[in-house]
């Protein structure tokens, strides 16, 4: 049987379907390439290619998949429409799959997820069987053994951000996606000062999912981004313990830019808000940081 070599971009999607994608492809005995840590080489050719109108992290995405053209047969690119009619995703997840296949002259391995019209994730798997050339009842065992898996992974690292809450020391809640607080130019920086300076990390995506939906409508019931939804949400699921919340987001992030304004309205926990774009990665962020951290100490000192 002959193998293919499945591309898989370390940006966007990949913070949310790493383990799934990973253990999936290992359990069919496909070979995946993984694209680098960002680097300052990825990002200039992102920016390249992109148009002022794109985030950030859009562009940081645009960057990994260029690095990936000549090294695999095919480049994974889901196309992620909403979890139902309340839950819709960032246009980028609806529109990347049309943005690449138009950038670059490379195949495309997708699926589909769109609730509202009963396109599950399953269902996308299962058609994959032709590129992948595997049948439908081994994609499927593969697909359920992957998500099982996967989530274990997700509910042990849930469980360990929720311990954290019960920590004495400084606690500060980091709201943004995954995409942002994980990647390597976006998030580590911010994450590395922290922790340097002796403060827990509280995790926004690593909370329930349901949880968080539900709770994200006593601060707005008018949002339908599913994943920002998530982000506002833990902060009521953490509210009692934490210490303050950088809200850390991408110039210009139409739903973070919405929905983090109106929350930031609403909320009496101490807070900064962190944008980044092309221009202030790694700068600027020191100072303020170092002045937050200041504000909160004296103001756990006097509580």
């Amino acid at each position: 049987m002959d193998k293919i070599k499945i591309g898989i971009p370390r940006s966007l999607y990949y913070y949310y379907f790493k383990d799934l994608w990973q253990i999936f492809f290992e359990k069919l005995n496909i070979d995946i390439v993984i694209s680098p840590k960002t680097n300052k080489e990825i990002i200039d050719k992102g920016i390249s290619m992109s148009n002022d109108e794109m985030c950030m992290s859009l562009k940081i995405y645009i960057g990994h998949v260029s690095y990936l053209l000549d090294k695999c047969d095919y480049i994974l690119i889901p196309r992620i429409d909403n979890y139902g009619l309340e839950n819709q995703t960032c246009t980028n997840f609806l529109a990347t799959y049309d943005i690449i296949n138009n950038l670059f002259n490379k195949k495309i391995i997708n699926y589909n997820i769109d609730l509202f019209q009963n396109e599950t994730e399953l269902k996308g798997f299962l058609k994959l069987n032709k590129i992948l050339k595997r049948n439908k009842k081994q994609i499927k065992i593969a697909y359920e053994e992957a998500l099982k898996e996967s989530l274990n992974i997700k509910d042990k690292k849930m469980m360990k951000n929720i311990n954290n809450l019960k920590n004495k020391k400084i606690k500060i809640l980091l709201l943004g996606h995954p995409y942002n607080i994980y990647d390597e130019y976006i998030g580590d920086p911010i994450v590395n000062y922290l922790k340097n300076n002796n403060i827990e990390i509280i995790y926004s995506d690593l909370f329930d999912s349901k949880k968080c939906i539900n709770k994200s409508n006593i601060l707005t019931n008018s949002c339908y981004f599913k994943y920002n939804k998530e982000n506002i949400g833990s902060i009521l699921l953490s509210k009692k313990y934490i210490d303050g919340i950088i809200f850390l987001t991408t110039f210009p992030c139409g739903p973070d830019s919405l929905v983090n304004e109106l929350v930031m309205r609403k909320i009496n926990t101490p807070f900064i808000n962190l944008i980044i774009d092309d221009s202030n990665i790694l700068t600027g962020f020191e100072t303020r940081l170092e002045s937050f951290i200041d504000i909160l100490e004296r103001k756990k000192i006097h509580e």
